[in-house]
């Protein structure tokens, strides 16, 4: 099992973002069959008293059929200052979805991910389970997912973990106008051995559509780990801005 996790996370050639990645957030939204995707890169280099260097990139590519759906998402953020890593972490994401009813969907998913500062050397996922659509009309779209996942997670001090989480989240999308839309999506996630090991993840975006290729984001991302590695907080949390250009 380990080593098919590191043969799909290192296959390709980048790597991604969060210890619990929203793919709710990441859905490209058309009714449109065939391919979509997004590319968004940012760098920055500041030298003062200080030497700093910032690298991301955020990529997205779906695949689109009448009751299909493939998602392909891939993050990296890095954050140097002085040869010291303050942020460092990535994420792959394969994703399958099958529309069984219109209301019922079935969900599998292969994941790899990093993040130094949290110590997690590797984690890879693999998941199956239902999404289900609450509600959807033109300006509201409620739906709530629930899944079994495998864990398998090496720390940077090499120790290992397998176990198996219960993945529940509820997602709103909301379009108050044509160029504003909200996004929030909160996910839980015990694991079955014991409920005190828990993760919680809050992410909220706000876009502003510019242009039919071209969106400005805000995103507040909020983490909460009950049992983290020694040293790292439970509690963890971003604000993010930026553009987003549409392929």
């Amino acid at each position: 099992m380990k080593n098919l996790f590191y043969l799909f996370f290192f296959v390709f050639a980048f790597q991604l973002q969060a210890q619990i990645i929203n793919v709710e957030s990441l859905r490209i939204k058309t009714d449109t069959l065939g391919w979509a995707g997004k590319i968004g890169l940012n760098f920055s280099m500041i030298q003062n008293t200080k030497s700093l260097v910032n690298i991301g990139n955020d990529t997205h590519v779906q695949y689109k059929t009448s009751k299909s759906l493939i998602l392909l998402i891939g993050q990296y953020s890095l954050l140097v200052s002085e040869n010291n890593n303050l942020i460092d972490k990535s994420v792959l994401h394969l994703r399958y979805n099958y529309n069984f009813t219109g209301i019922i969907v079935g969900e599998w998913f292969l994941q790899g991910q990093r993040n130094a500062i949290s110590k997690i050397d590797f984690r890879g996922l693999l998941g199956a389970g239902l999404r289900l659509k609450l509600k959807k009309d033109e300006k509201h779209k409620y739906y709530f997912g629930t899944t079994f996942m495998y864990e398998y997670e090496i720390s940077t001090s090499q120790l290992t973990q397998e176990l198996f989480r219960w993945s529940n989240y509820f997602s709103l999308s909301l379009y108050p106008t044509e160029n504003v839309r909200f996004i929030s999506t909160t996910y839980y996630q015990p694991a079955f051995s014991g409920f005190s090991d828990y993760r919680i993840l809050s992410q909220n975006s706000l876009y502003f559509i510019i242009s039919e290729h071209m969106r400005f984001k805000t995103s507040f991302n909020y983490s909460y780990d009950n049992c983290p590695e020694i040293n790292v907080p439970k509690t963890q949390y971003s604000l993010l801005s930026g553009l987003v250009f549409d392929l």
